[in-house]
């Protein structure tokens, strides 16, 4: 009876040990998040890929596509070589250029006013999902504040490395007058412990020509230091 009793402590303790284990810590979970995405930064200068940018505006029947060559600097400045563009000249000057520059604007600022911390949001954990025939810590993400490149929406983490698989929602203020609003989906995947961007959908409300429609596609990333 005491042997049987002994060895119903260890089962009990170790079920107990395996429950605490499986316990998910959201904080844990978001601070490993910021930790490594500051990390990882380094890892992006000097990385170098190539970028499909198409865009249209279906109330002018309009459309482009533009193949080019998108370089970071070992100063995080971003440049791109075009390679090739196919579509409208307009849709290239007007949106496809505007982006381009609205993303330069955006490397001014400072990267603690934009990152995804505690700082700038609110974090509200929604649980481990299957989500793209993948698990993934879902987290809906509110700003602290109303500003320029700060949005709400949801982040969805890797489970083992906790960085960064989809980040979407909408911006909550509009970086221009000439939008009403703005909405996007990012796509990540881990390569060599490094989130690279796949693809970024993004569909602008403007008040002049109505909704314009912009895909960002990314391919042959080659990050510093690797050997090809």
């Amino acid at each position: 009876m005491r042997a049987f009793s002994f060895i119903a402590v260890l089962i009990t303790v170790a079920a107990g040990a395996i429950a605490d284990n499986s316990i998910v810590q959201p904080s844990a979970i978001i601070d490993h998040f910021v930790a490594v995405s500051k990390a990882q930064q380094t890892r992006l200068q000097g990385a170098s890929m190539e970028v499909d940018i198409e865009a249209d505006v279906p109330k002018l029947h309009k459309s482009g596509r533009l193949h080019a060559l998108r370089r970071i600097s070992a100063l995080g400045r971003i440049t791109y070589d075009a390679l090739r563009f196919e579509g409208d000249r307009s849709i290239k000057s007007d949106v496809i250029a505007r982006y381009l520059t609205a993303e330069a604007e955006s490397l001014k600022f400072k990267p603690a006013e934009h990152a995804v911390t505690p700082a700038n949001y609110k974090f509200k954990y929604e649980g481990l999902l299957i989500a793209d025939g993948r698990q993934v810590h879902v987290f809906h993400v509110t700003p602290r504040k109303k500003r320029v490149g700060l949005y709400v929406g949801e982040l969805w983490l890797d489970p083992v490395t906790h960085l960064a698989v989809r980040e979407s929602g909408r911006f909550v203020k509009s970086p221009s007058i000439f939008l009403r609003k703005v909405e996007f989906v990012r796509d990540y995947r881990i390569q060599d412990g490094v989130a690279v961007p796949t693809r970024i959908q993004t569909s602008i409300d403007t008040r002049i020509v109505g909704v314009a429609n912009l895909s960002v596609a990314f391919s042959s990333v080659a990050l510093a230091g690797d050997s090809e």
